[in-house]
Formats: structure tokens, C-alpha cells, sequence
């Protein structure tokens, strides 16, 4: 089952009882099934309010979402725990948990308010764990682990899941150097080897550049798209990263920082 995910014509923005805020207008674009796609623009452009509009977690001003030929807007809240997973940044704060039981987590949509997991079921949480390297981890407290070992275990939650689509808001934010890089390249093992839709905002320019099939830049004039080659060629990139003290080059993908 392709997972494409297709913005036709797309606002987002707020309502509250008297007005309208528009943060982003007329965005078109398709995010592929089977590619990692890294959305960036600087902080106050839309990253997150986009991220949770096509989560579902606030409705479009205009336009439409199409996840996989259908309009998000006809999902029930059921369909949508089985098409859409999301892992946001925010640090789960539960005690008394194992890792096993964080991860079958994601099968409820498929075990009902009780959440009694089958033997596929445990079976699917096994596999999940497996994908993303942390069997070692399993018997462990969430509360126990590393920054790094949590983020990983949210993934888990979200492949036992299940769904074609995974929405991850800045999933590097609190790792360091080492764990970033890893994380980067799981995910785009993920959506290759498992052909997941994987779309991640990120303030990790560099690493996007490196590992990322499709680049969304979102700037307050327009969305961007294109493979980094792409829009490094169009120079959209090198307008995007480049101030004071601060360069890029296009041919090597690289940044320079002067000292």
C-alpha cells in the first residue's frame, strides 16, 4: 500500500473564536512512499503548524491532504491510528514502564481499550524492536534510558503501529553528535528497506543534506522541494544557510562556519 501523502492548494494556520491566523499558504507538494523527507526553515515559519495539520491534530484553513488517495479530512480517528503515526519531541514522562510495554503501546488501535496483545501482536512488537536495534533494551524502564535509546523507543511504538505514514517532529533535537547521525540514517533505512512514508522536521541541515532523498525548505515566501542537489543547484539552499560568517557549497553539500 503506497503511503503518499499529497498537499493540494494547502493553508495552515489557527482559528480562534474571533480570527484567522494564516502561517502558510497555496503549499502543493508530494511526500514519496519509501523516501526520508526533511522538512527545514527557520523556527516561526510553519514547521510544526504544518507537521500537525497533516497529523490531524488541527484542521487545514484551505486546501486539501490526500493521504493515500483519500482526503484526510474522511479519516476516522480509527483509520487515522492505523495510516498515521507521529512521534513527537517532547520527552514521555512515565514511570513503571518497560520498553516492551512502551512499544506495544502501538498496537492499540488493533487491541481495543484493553490492550491485550496477542501472540502476533507481541510478534509485530518483537519485529519492531528488531528494526530498530534495541532488543537489548527491552526489559528496561523508559525512565532509565538515555535521550538517544527513548527516541528510538518511540519509533518502535510507532512501527509496531503499523501505519504507512510516520510524521516525526524534530526527532534529533536532544541527541548528541553520534546519536543524531544514527537516528538519521535508521530512519532512512526505515523508509527504504520497510517503504514507509517518513517525513521529519529538523533543525539538522547538514545531516538533512546528507541523508535526505527530498528536501521541503519552507520560507515565508514559498515551499521549496527538491532533491538537495537540487535545490542547492537552484541556490535555494545557499540563501537559506548562508549569513554572516557562514557559507556554503553547493557541489559538496557541505557548510563552513569562519572562525
Amino acid at each position: 500500500m503506497m503511503g503518499n501523502v499529497v498537499l493540494q492548494n494547502l493553508s495552515i494556520g489557527y482559528t480562534s473564536k474571533d480570527s484567522t491566523t494564516c502561517v502558510a499558504q497555496g503549499l502543493n507538494g508530494t511526500i514519496n512512499s519509501g523516501e526520508l523527507t526533511c522538512l527545514l526553515g527557520r523556527n516561526g515559519v510553519g514547521k510544526s503548524t504544518l507537521l500537525r495539520t497533516l497529523s490531524a491534530f488541527q484542521p487545514a484553513l484551505e486546501g486539501e491532504v490526500m493521504v493515500m488517495d483519500t482526503p484526510l479530512s474522511l479519516y476516522s480517528d480509527k483509520e487515522l491510528s492505523k495510516t498515521i503515526g507521529v512521534v513527537l519531541t517532547e520527552k514521555p514522562d512515565v514511570r513503571n514502564m518497560t520498553v516492551t510495554e512502551m512499544v506495544g503501546m502501538g498496537r492499540s488501535p488493533y487491541t481495543g481499550f484493553w490492550g491485550t496483545l496477542s501472540e502476533q501482536d507481541k510478534q509485530i512488537v518483537d519485529e519492531a524492536l528488531s528494526l530498530v536495534g534495541i532488543n537489548n533494551l527491552r526489559h528496561r524502564m523508559i525512565h532509565t534510558l538515555s535521550d538517544g535509546e527513548r527516541q528510538k523507543v518511540m519509533i518502535a511504538k510507532a512501527l509496531a503501529q503499523q501505519t504507512p505514514v510516520i510524521y516525526l517532529d524534530e526527532p534529533t533535537a536532544f541527541l548528541d553528535f553520534p546519536s543524531k547521525v544514527e537516528m538519521m540514517q535508521l530512519l532512512h533505512r526505515l523508509a527504504h528497506n520497510e517503504q514507509k512514508t517518513i517525513f521529519l522536521s529538523t533543525h539538522d541541515v547538514e545531516l538533512s543534506l546528507q541523508l535526505a532523498d527530498t528536501i521541503w525548505l519552507m520560507t515565508p515566501e514559498q515551499l521549496h522541494i527538491g532533491t538537495p542537489q537540487q535545490l542547492a543547484a537552484e541556490g535555494v539552499l545557499g540563501a537559506f544557510i548562508e549569513h554572516e560568517g557562514v557559507t556554503f557549497d553547493a557541489q559538496s553539500l557541505t557548510i563552513r562556519v569562519a572562525r
